[in-house]
């Protein structure tokens, strides 16, 4: 993995092959994803920037935290996306500490394809305490242990879950590696 890029060497065929993790990691939730075109952009994540160059454009909004906010510039020159007036308001929030998750555009009944997706840089995706998911893409529970969600995690996700099909996506990045959250996978303790 080269990490001095600033960006997509190969636009089209990096970000397509970028594309084809995310959607593969949201059909296998939970398993942790190595991101294979890692990009140097701090305060971003290697698979945190990559993510982000693969799922927003100029058709999207997009609310960085303020620990990210120094690549707003890096992020409107490669992708040319638009800043989101509010969290509440974004299509792609991109943060380090994950806000409540009520708070956010879970979709509506008509298009609950419209509803936001996060991605949340944290500092691991294992060494946290272990959270079990069941559901669609599971053969089987799975177990995770990300670091840095907060102590409420399971409840948010509960309550996200049950909008379904409306609710939020989570994509959780850490260095080089992935993982995905959809909204149709539950979550619990342990």
């Amino acid at each position: 993995m080269t990490l001095d890029r600033p960006g997509f060497l190969d636009p089209v065929a990096e970000a397509q092959s970028c594309f084809r993790s995310v959607l593969s990691a949201m059909s296998r939730p939970g398993s942790i994803t190595a991101m294979s075109h890692a990009i140097a952009a701090p305060p971003l994540d290697p698979a945190t920037a990559a993510v982000l160059l693969t799922l927003v454009d100029a058709d999207v909004t997009l609310w960085l935290d303020e620990p990210l906010m120094p690549s707003w510039d890096w992020l409107a020159f490669h992708a040319g996306v638009v800043r989101a007036p509010s969290r509440a308001e974004a299509a792609f929030l991109c943060v380090t500490a994950l806000p409540p998750l009520a708070e956010l555009f879970a979709g509506s009944d008509a298009a609950p394809e419209t509803s936001a997706t996060i991605i949340l840089q944290v500092p691991g995706l294992t060494d946290g305490r272990p959270l079990t998911l069941y559901g669609p893409g599971l053969e089987a529970p799975a177990v995770i242990a990300p670091l840095g969600l907060p102590d409420d995690f399971v409840a948010q996700w509960e309550a996200n879950h049950r909008l379904f099909p409306r609710g939020l996506d989570l994509m959780l990045c850490a260095r080089g590696n992935f993982l995905a959250l959809p909204r149709s996978v539950r979550i619990g303790e342990g």
